[in-house]
């Protein structure tokens, strides 16, 4: 049974920063791609960033130069660090564990999904 819990999620000022973080359980977590997605109210989940099980990072263009993910394989973490944030990236941010070790960018790629954490970024 894979488990994945957000945290760190919260209200913060436009031009502020959270750090996200996701923590994994149930399956050897250094075998598998990780995802961050985002949703808003009435709208798909959409790609915002993941990070293959030897590191390598993608990301949505939006968010590219002002996100970074990262992955500890010894804590089963992964994490979103947000800077520079505007309104627009207000979001429930979902954490995603895909059942192989490449990051692909859609929704029904990813086999697990963490409950969310809500990022509120005032003007």
């Amino acid at each position: 049974q894979v488990q994945l819990v957000e945290s760190g999620g919260g209200l913060v000022q436009a031009g502020g920063s959270l750090r996200l973080s996701c923590a994994a359980s149930g399956r050897t977590f250094s075998k598998y791609a990780m995802g961050w997605f985002l949703q808003t109210p009435g709208k798909e989940r959409e790609f915002v960033a993941g990070i293959s099980r030897g590191g390598s990072t993608y990301y949505a263009d939006s968010v590219k130069g002002r996100l970074t993910i990262s992955r500890d394989n010894v804590k089963n973490m992964v994490y979103l660090q947000m800077n520079s944030l505007n309104p627009e990236d207000t979001a429930v941010y979902y954490c995603a564990m895909r059942a192989y070790g490449w990051v692909l960018t859609t929704r029904d790629d990813y086999d697990y999904w963490g409950q969310g954490t809500q990022v509120t970024v005032s003007s």
